[in-house]
């Protein structure tokens, strides 16, 4: 008698970039059912009951935007003017931009003492307001990474071509012929759900807003870490292993870490969505192992939580926001552009070595490529354009 072994075929859930609630409840419902028990589970080795400090927040308890807007005085504005002339007037590539290559004698003190609010204190600010139709586009680099120099004085390169500044803008029909398409939501119009890029801090700065929608909003990891600490400890354990992330035809195919760390009091949360359910053309790869159906439902857990506990911020334009991204989630809503009010971003991935939390082991090695880019060879483009892999195809 022979017998026949069948094996499993492992398939990827039934997830897609934005979250849908009504198939998040059913999925939880249906492993509730098959395991009743599943959250009744201890906290993974290092992981505590509860994270504490100023950066565990609710979006309610921010009522006035003062607590967190900084508004620059003429005199500081005229301190920003005569650092830019000085840093023209060195002749050097934009990657020697740096505190000493912009010079701020009195506004420096004073975006310290932001810096320690970004690693210490409540994780975000914003600086308001900088006139930015006064100057060139290069000029507008320069001030942006000037400024953000005495914030956090390591740039990181955003794609491999050494483009340390991107635009965050609709690209979806100027740049559609792009090898490998657009798939990520920042080059479009629509809702960017929430997620973490990589590095410490994410500085943006605001070109233009858009003529309705495109609010950003901010949640802090600590408060949604205490929450599944306290109520679901399963989802604590699903986040801290590692998950296939989907390179999208990179080389590797994909890398594995988990999404949650522990560090010196910090819960850490190092993610984004579109890496495990792929977003308009670029599709999950399928030859790639697929997330589970308990990873398909932390990832809607985190997304819902950190909805409910968000602030929204008033970005103006010339804002700059600054966040700590490993403290803190951020998404930005749907948006629509007109003939006046195109809405543009630019972004800086900055970490400040003095401040800066212990990076987790399994991110050493990004970190570690992400800020090493030598001055001579870091890009500022000051044209919008889509990241890029090694390849050339689309980030």
């Amino acid at each position: 008698m022979t017998s026949v072994t069948t094996k499993a075929v492992l398939r990827q859930p039934d997830i897609e970039y934005h979250p849908d609630e009504g198939k998040y409840r059913a999925r939880s419902m249906r492993l509730f059912t098959e395991n009743p028990d599943r959250a009744n589970v201890p906290l993974p080795e290092g992981f505590p009951v509860q994270v504490d400090g100023p950066i565990v927040w609710e979006g309610k308890n921010w009522t006035n935007e003062d607590r967190w807007i900084y508004r620059l005085n003429a005199e500081q504005l005229e301190e920003i003017n005569d650092a830019l002339g000085y840093f023209k007037n060195l002749n050097k590539s934009m990657g020697y931009l740096s505190k000493e290559t912009f010079p701020l004698p009195t506004l420096s003190t004073t975006l310290r003492g932001l810096a320690h609010e970004l690693y210490s204190g409540r994780g975000f600010f914003v600086l308001r307001t900088l006139p930015i139709d006064t100057y060139t586009k290069a000029d507008i680099a320069i001030v942006f990474a000037g400024i953000s120099s005495h914030v956090g004085s390591a740039r990181g390169k955003q794609d491999a071509t050494g483009a340390v500044i991107s635009h965050i803008k609709d690209l979806s029909v100027s740049h559609a012929h792009e090898k490998g398409g657009i798939g990520n939501a920042a080059y479009t119009t629509d809702k960017q759900v929430f997620h973490t890029d990589i590095g410490d801090l994410i500085a943006l700065m605001a070109l233009q807003t858009a003529a309705e929608g495109g609010t950003s909003r901010i949640s802090s990891g600590g408060r949604i870490y205490n929450e599944l600490a306290a109520t679901r400890p399963d989802i604590i354990r699903t986040l801290s292993v590692p998950w296939p992330l989907d390179s999208f035809g990179g080389n590797p195919g994909y890398t594995m870490r988990p999404l949650l760390y522990h560090e010196d009091g910090h819960a850490i949360i190092q993610y984004s969505r579109r890496h495990f359910t792929g977003y308009s053309t670029q599709k999950r790869s399928p030859h790639i192992p697929p997330i589970t159906e308990e990873q398909a439902e932390a990832l809607d857990v985190v997304h819902f939580l950190a909805e409910k506990y968000s602030l929204c911020l008033n970005f103006q334009k010339g804002d700059i926001q600054y966040i700590n991204s490993m403290g803190l989630l951020h998404a930005r809503d749907a948006f629509k552009d007109d003939a006046e009010h195109t809405r543009h971003l630019i972004r800086l991935w900055l970490r400040n070595n003095e401040l800066a939390w212990k990076t987790p082991g399994p991110l050493q090695h990004i970190w570690t490529r992400l800020y090493s880019v030598a001055p001579d060879d870091q890009r500022f483009p000051l044209e919008p354009e889509i990241r890029r892999k090694e390849n050339g195809t689309t980030k």
